[in-house]
């Protein structure tokens, strides 16, 4: 892509630049991005997914089909008998 000449603008006590909507789509940016400074360089990426992202859905639906039991089985380790609980 060529370069794209921009202004950059007053927005409220802050500078901003609108970003043409059609650019936001070729990179897939719509809501959220991380912004960096990169070798004098503005960078917007797509935000990055937490992590564990998905975890807690994922878990619920294991539950609701009733195959949450364990895979290994119940285990102890040799020191557990000296615990007292």
């Amino acid at each position: 892509m060529r370069p794209l000449p921009v202004s950059v603008r007053r927005i409220g006590n802050s500078l901003g630049v609108v970003i043409p909507k059609p650019v936001l789509a070729q990179v897939g940016l719509s809501e959220q991005a991380e912004l960096t400074v990169e070798r004098g360089a503005i960078v917007l990426r797509k935000p990055r997914k937490a992590a564990r992202s998905g975890w807690a859905k994922a878990a619920q639906s294991v539950a609701t089909q009733d195959e949450d039991e364990l895979l290994m089985g119940e285990f102890a380790n040799a020191a557990d008998v000296e615990l007292e609980w």
